[in-house]
């Protein structure tokens, strides 16, 4: 094709999303860097007509395989090189993510070459047990930074909720317009109402103050960490370590399968916490349960957090009796079918609503609405 600039450019866009059998009918000469994107995007994409009798009547046939073009360490720094920084982490989210890459994560060659992201956090934990040596070092360092960034997001988000509540118990000296208690300051200049000119004079101002919560609650994490629910599993671990950083309030974490494991040890850190947490596994949502019930020393000022996609293989029953027992001992018990950024929840609905009639609070939220909802509960 030959014509203007902006044409070639769109024409070379579209030959990058159809692949190399829209050849034939798309040519895209003079595009910078156009065969080695397309030789990169091949690389992955690709894969998508083995196994498939995908053919391209009239195009040129081509020998070989395309994903032996390049080694994997190769194809990461070609990518990082061609694409901008968004790009690469679609290429690497699909890479990790729809076709299973695991040599992205378990060679450290192409580990260090990764660009930190969320998908990548994910895939490190579920393939945690497979690493090794100085691959598994590498790993704990980016599981920690990429965690560490989440903290700080969640964390600026949390404590707008949590923290610097206005009170309207105690009274302040910090004369500031938002903080002023209108109703109280009204009540004592009534006495200066001036009525020939319909005015009321304020002598006296009275003004709220922010202050910290200091609620003596316990907040328990019970986390289900099958294979579904990793996204919750991280944002648990987040946010368990949130709650550890309030001022007079106990934050305890318990993660279980068929297996129950108190980490609560580990809450403060959520890093190492999730390098201690073996995802996958069978769901006793009950034995966990039991185990809560030991925790929950004072049971009215305790807050249970279920974190379960409700699918159980306990006792029939009886998670809706553990959770009838803690109710009626006065704990608050929440069970969310799902905690992470878009909170898209696929759960067991008919066991979820039994739990809901045995007394527990069940959704799926977000880590901003949880904080929310726990901060209504410490009020």
């Amino acid at each position: 094709m030959t014509g203007s600039p902006d044409l070639q450019l769109v024409e070379a866009r579209w030959r990058l999303v159809l692949g190399r059998f829209a050849q034939n009918r798309l040519s895209c000469g003079g595009v910078q860097d156009y065969d080695a994107m397309d030789r990169a995007l091949g690389y992955l994409y690709g894969r998508e007509y083995r196994g498939r009798s995908v053919r391209d009547q009239g195009a040129p046939r081509f020998g070989g395989d395309e994903a032996s073009v390049f080694e994997v360490p190769e194809w990461i720094r070609a990518v990082r090189d061609l694409f901008p920084a968004e790009t690469c982490e679609v290429i690497q989210r699909h890479a990790l993510e729809r076709y299973q890459m695991q040599e992205l994560v378990t060679d450290k060659r192409v580990l260090e070459q990764m660009q930190p992201s969320y998908e990548l956090l994910k895939t490190l934990l579920t393939f945690r047990g497979m690493l090794q040596g100085e691959v598994l070092e590498l790993a704990r360092r980016l599981i920690r930074e990429i965690v560490e960034d989440l903290r700080k997001k969640l964390g600026r988000e949390v404590r707008q909720v949590l923290w610097g509540r206005l009170s309207k118990v105690r009274r302040s000296r910090n004369r500031i317009y938002r903080n002023l208690d209108w109703q109280r300051t009204i009540r004592a200049n009534l006495k200066n109402y001036d009525a020939a000119r319909g005015t009321l004079v304020l002598e006296q101002l009275h003004f709220f103050s922010r202050v910290r919560r200091t609620s003596p609650w316990h907040i328990i994490m019970c986390v289900d960490t099958s294979g579904s629910m990793v996204d919750s599993v991280i944002h648990s671990a987040v946010m368990a370590g949130i709650f550890h950083s309030l001022p007079s309030v106990r934050s305890s974490l318990v993660a279980f399968d068929t297996a129950v494991v108190d980490l609560s040890e580990e809450v403060g850190d959520p890093a190492e916490l999730l390098m201690s947490v073996q995802l996958g596994g069978g769901t006793d949502i009950h034995r966990a349960l039991c185990y809560c019930e030991t925790l929950a020393t004072s049971p009215t000022r305790t807050i249970l957090v279920l974190v379960t996609d409700f699918y159980e293989g306990g006792a029939p029953g009886g998670m809706e009796n553990a959770i009838r027992r803690l109710r009626a001992g006065g704990v608050r018990v929440i069970g969310l079918a799902a905690l992470g950024s878009d909170a898209q929840p696929a759960y067991n609905k008919e066991l979820a609503e039994s739990c809901v009639e045995a007394g527990a609070e069940v959704a799926a939220v977000t880590p901003r609405r949880l904080a929310e909802w726990i901060g209504g509960i410490l009020e």
